[in-house]
């Protein structure tokens, strides 16, 4: 449960049903065991709570003044992001990566997976789950409301993700009250493309990173262009980087890339 250099974990419940685990990268603290389970780091004792899989992870600092949330891709888990992108935060920035309940999956058979939304489509003129992208939306937003609730301002905030993750990331920024620090979507889509004209000026003018690879045959790289260009359309600090003979995936490249750009936006 706890990777290389982790020192505990927290456990907290949430309003929505989710959980929140705060692994602590500070090796002078102990994290509290906050829910009757066991919680012991760095010495190799074991650590359990119940309904783990369903919880949102969090890589924190001590004495952070910035935020980083990523939302991982479908049938992926926060902590499937949450090692790659604590090796790329600068040392005062909190890092959170949540894992999306689990849900029927029209585009997977039906079968129940994490997810923040139902996936009907992958063709960027098919039928898409409206409802379920402005909840899994409204979620994200309590996410950065929380933050900034614990004293971290909005425009300390970088808000990203990979694919679905990614998808969810640019339409919540886009639709946000919160002011930002700033987006990363790596391998991703703009969902609900048709109503963009309705996003709100709250972050059209805060930096956006999209990356994508040529040879990703999941989320054809192609859509990637087709997003960049309706995204450059309303955003001036939108940027568009093209990894070759990348396929679903990150690379060493691209990470470089998004920490260089956490840095630069949240200083």
């Amino acid at each position: 449960l706890c990777g290389r250099g982790e020192r505990g974990i927290q456990f907290v419940t949430m309003k929505n049903q989710f959980w929140l685990c705060l692994f602590i990268l500070n090796y002078g603290e102990q994290a509290e065991d906050v829910t009757g389970g066991h919680c012991v780091g760095g010495d190799g004792n074991q650590a359990s709570v119940s309904q783990v899989e369903n919880c949102p992870t969090t890589i924190l600092n001590i004495e952070h003044t910035a935020s980083v949330i990523f939302l991982h891709g479908l049938g992926d888990t926060g902590h499937g992001w949450a090692t790659s992108i604590a090796a790329i935060r600068p040392p005062h920035v909190k890092v959170i990566c949540p894992t999306a309940r689990k849900m029927p999956v029209t585009l997977n058979s039906g079968f129940q997976m994490p997810s923040w939304f139902d996936l009907k489509s992958l063709d960027p003129a098919g039928e898409e789950d409206e409802a379920g992208i402005k909840s899994a939306a409204k979620l994200v937003d309590s996410l950065i409301a929380e933050e900034v609730k614990s004293g971290v301002p909005s425009e300390r905030i970088m808000l990203g993700g990979f694919s679905q993750g990614g998808a969810l990331a640019l339409y919540t920024a886009l639709h946000s009250e919160h002011k930002l620090g700033g987006v990363v979507s790596l391998s991703s889509w703009a969902p609900l493309h048709k109503q963009l004209g309705q996003a709100t000026e709250t972050n059209k003018d805060i930096p956006f990173l999209q990356a994508h690879g040529d040879c990703d045959p999941v989320v054809p790289y192609k859509w990637g262009q087709l997003t960049s260009q309706l995204l450059r359309g309303i955003l001036p600090k939108h940027m568009f980087k093209t990894y070759k003979g990348l396929m679903h995936s990150s690379s060493d490249e691209e990470m470089e890339d998004v920490k260089k750009f956490i840095a630069e936006c949240l200083p």
